[in-house]
């Protein structure tokens, strides 16, 4: 289940041309006609990088025989034959282009035997959209989420106080159905369809520690990493079968992951243990809804602490970092950026500059940067952070980063290139995010940003 969204890229797209006079310039920063959606292009499977076969064991356990509250999970369960996925009713062509694309790589990348039927027929998998206010009426604080058993919404509806949903009741998975709210920008509804399809065909749960999966629930990851698709291939390995326990399953997968991946056999193991319950308590009462700023800032603060205790060097601690700094935003801005160096320290040390995690952080450094009047110490975080996000593919984040960058190009009286780089944004934000008058909101906070009159950059 999807909790937690935040605005968050493989190679860019070529987009169209525009003629100069219809960029944008700060004073009206959306142009009459928007340029053309911007997506992103397909790569090649890639291989998975080296990883510690005894920490894969160790994760596998963990997704497919606990859910995320914790509860166990006594028997695997997967879908036995080839495997269907069909929509409910007729998406928009973006949405029906994603789904080819997230079917494809599960073929080429997991091994899945996997193909779209007709929409609107019986399918292992039925993926149907409606929309937000609808969805969160009954289920308050998802995004979007996958259920067992069930045809369609009502089936749900009549059945989600039953049993008949409990994932740990089954030992083979016959059916199950994805809700994706239809009323959402592109990337949303694609970012929910990799999580909860992944979540239908294996694991339940998500690990905090995991730094390159969408089987986590900071969601700085949103599409499928080449380690999911190694669970999901893991998943559906011969040697694992229907209704086996955790120690069944723990005997054959050492030897599993030394076939599919035989540099882990001499990787040396990440040490990582186990989450403790009362870190994710803090961390979900920090971002979650319905909760005070000052209650969600006190949890964010006792995250950072506890991931101090611990002696958590890892994703946790930059995340902890991560969520106090966004929490502080607006409240205590010198805790906000000294979380947020902290969090981008903790990041680039462990994955460097061009990796996803720390680009999320560069995001609110180069906005504190220019709004200090720093614009070249703003351009710098922001490229070094483009490739990262667009191997993430991830465009309400490009998008962002490009209409930063604009303003720091400005700023610094360079008008023409600022222009085209904010024109460029848009083509991005159009896929990633849900309306025109988004774009224009998220435009005008950034113009914000810039300080009215230069004064020298330190």
């Amino acid at each position: 289940m999807k909790r937690f969204l935040y605005p968050a890229l493989l190679a860019l797209a070529a987009c169209t041309s525009t003629p100069l006079t219809e960029l944008p310039t700060r004073s009206d920063p959306l142009p009459a006609r928007l340029p053309p959606m911007k997506t992103f292009v397909a790569q090649s499977p890639k291989t998975f990088a080296a990883r510690a076969n005894v920490d894969l064991v160790r994760d596998f356990l963990e997704l497919a025989f606990e859910m995320e509250s914790g509860k166990k999970i006594e028997h695997l369960s997967r879908f036995k034959g080839p495997i269907t996925i069909a929509l409910a009713a007729d998406a928009p062509p973006r949405f029906e282009a994603d789904l080819t694309e997230l079917i494809q790589r599960l073929k080429a990348e997991a091994r899945l035997d996997i193909r779209q039927t007709e929409t609107g027929q019986p399918a292992n998998i039925v993926i149907e959209t409606l929309p937000r206010k609808k969805l969160q009426a009954t289920v308050p604080h998802a995004a979007c989420f996958v259920v067992p058993r069930v045809a369609d919404w009502q089936d749900f509806r009549k059945n989600r106080r039953s049993g008949a949903l409990d994932w740990t009741t089954l030992t083979q998975r016959e059916r199950a159905t994805v809700f994706i709210p239809d009323d959402v920008s592109p990337q949303e509804a694609r970012d929910c369809l990799h999580e909860e399809v992944a979540q239908a065909l294996g694991p339940l749960n998500d690990i905090y520690r995991l730094p390159d999966s969408v089987y986590n629930d900071d969601n700085l990851n949103t599409v499928l990493t080449s380690f999911d698709m190694l669970i999901l291939r893991a998943y559906y390995d011969p040697q694992l079968k229907n209704g086996m326990s955790r120690d069944e399953a723990a005997n054959v997968l050492p030897g599993i992951f030394k076939r599919l991946n035989p540099l882990g056999e001499a990787t040396p193991s990440d040490g990582l243990g186990k989450t403790p319950r009362v870190w994710i308590d803090f961390i979900e009462t920090a971002l979650g809804p319905r909760t005070s700023q000052s209650r969600r800032l006190i949890s964010a603060r006792k995250a950072v602490t506890l991931a101090h205790d611990q002696g958590w060097l890892d994703n946790r601690l930059g995340f902890s970092l991560f969520a106090q700094g966004r929490l502080a935003l607006g409240v205590d801005p010198d805790i906000s950026a000294d979380s947020f160096i902290r969090a981008h320290a903790v990041y680039a040390e462990l994955y460097g500059v061009d990796n996803i995690h720390t680009a999320h952080v560069a995001l609110q450094l180069a906005a504190f940067s220019l709004s200090s009047g720093k614009a070249e110490v703003a351009l710098a975080f922001i490229n070094d952070s483009l490739p990262a996000v667009a191997r993430a593919q991830n465009a309400s984040l490009l998008a962002t980063f490009l209409m930063i960058k604009a303003e720091a190009l400005d700023f610094q009286g360079h008008r023409s290139d600022a222009a085209t780089v904010r024109l460029d944004s848009l083509g991005w934000a159009r896929y990633g995010f849900a309306s025109d008058a988004e774009i224009r909101i998220r435009l005008h906070e950034i113009a914000g940003l810039r300080p009215r009159h230069k004064t020298p950059e330190v």
